[in-house]
């Protein structure tokens, strides 16, 4: 990775601590605002080499994630990927991963702050007999996001065939600048993308071809601030023991159909009773200043409490944030107060409000 980093600090790259530490993520390549700005209307990369990311071998590595997580993973084939989610016996969110089925095993990529916790968790589950192994590839890989409506057009530029058509989650191996990727449809954002997986001695060289190719840098300030305007629940923020995935909006991530794993029962009464009394929703505050305005802040709508912010971004347009918020208070448009501040609820296109049939 240091010939990356060096890359990385050509770059203008800052890190967490301030300096030029190897070991951390980049913070900011001192330009959040153009980053932005390209992954909506261009193309930007984005290093989350700091992911987990796990491997499940064995011959029965797709009923064990079956079992283990929200969605159907008997449905899928080798080249096929989905979201996840990992839940508690009682429903309560782990962490929303995406999985790639490979011919052999399969790939499991994990929020930042989840991967030890996940693999001591699945290993809880693998009984005598169970054909099942995990291996922790986070420090043997790398992984980037392409994010923006020209991240295809760059990838054909580089020789690699357009397969923007397919479902989300397709997967398939490509050779960028002489090195093997795996590129899979989807940048982890609600944005048009890709996300492309490596082992960590091409980490130079692919970042490079990509950033020569055009993708703007994107630091892990204007990730966060892009999570957060598009709605993508985080652990400790809005993945936590409070909530369960159908209140963070993540519908598209479960199957109801698929039988028994681990939470489900308490899944199936919350959809078949429409027990969902909160809901996540994205908010836009006015008259606000960042530095008076933590997460955890009760949000009220008329003198009374109505939810609880839980993440917070400061953008060129003002202050937006997420919150869940109670369902009968109501949703889009809803003016609220949130400390000193006011703002009103909006849509965030990662977030599902009614099931995908409409159902409320």
């Amino acid at each position: 990775m240091t010939e990356m980093r060096a890359i990385q600090i050509q770059q203008g790259a800052v890190f967490e601590d301030g300096s030029t530490k190897e070991s951390t993520v980049p913070l900011s390549f001192g330009n959040d605002a153009a980053a932005v700005q390209a992954a909506r209307s261009g193309v930007a990369v984005c290093d989350r080499s700091h992911w987990g990311r796990i491997q499940l071998g064995g011959s029965d590595r797709l009923s064990f994630l079956h079992n283990q997580s929200t969605n159907d993973f008997k449905r899928l084939k080798p080249g096929e990927g989905c979201d996840t989610v990992f839940v508690t016996s009682t429903a309560r969110t782990i962490d929303l991963a995406t999985v790639y089925i490979l011919d052999e095993t399969v790939l499991v990529l994990l929020s930042p702050n989840r991967r030890e916790a996940l693999l001591k968790w699945l290993d809880r589950y693998i009984f005598f007999g169970d054909k099942v192994t995990l291996t922790d590839l986070t420090e043997q890989t790398v992984t980037f996001s392409l994010i923006g409506p020209e991240s295809t057009a760059l990838l054909q530029r580089l020789g690699v065939d357009d397969r923007s058509k397919q479902p989300y989650g397709s997967h398939w191996l490509a050779t960028l600048s002489g090195q093997t990727v795996r590129i899979a449809l989807g940048s982890g954002l609600a944005l048009e993308g890709y996300t492309l997986t490596a082992d960590r001695a091409s980490a130079a060289m692919v970042w490079q071809h990509l950033t020569d190719a055009g993708a703007l840098p994107l630091g892990d300030r204007a990730w966060e601030r892009l999570r957060i305007e598009q709605g993508r629940p985080a652990p400790d923020h809005e993945l936590t023991d409070d909530y369960n995935p159908l209140e963070a909006g993540l519908w598209q991530t479960i199957s109801f159909n698929k039988g028994c794993y681990i939470g489900q029962e308490t899944i199936a009464r919350l959809d078949t009773y429409k027990g969902v009394k909160q809901q996540l929703w994205g908010i836009r505050l006015s008259n606000a200043d960042a530095g008076t305005i933590a997460t955890g802040t009760i949000i009220t709508a008329e003198g009374e409490k109505v939810g609880t912010l839980t993440s917070l971004a400061k953008t060129e347009q003002g202050i937006v944030g997420l919150a869940y918020i109670r369902t009968k208070a109501g949703g889009a448009g809803l003016h609220v107060q949130v400390g000193e501040a006011e703002g009103d609820l909006v849509d965030v296109p990662f977030v599902t409000h009614a099931r995908l049939d409409d159902r409320p």
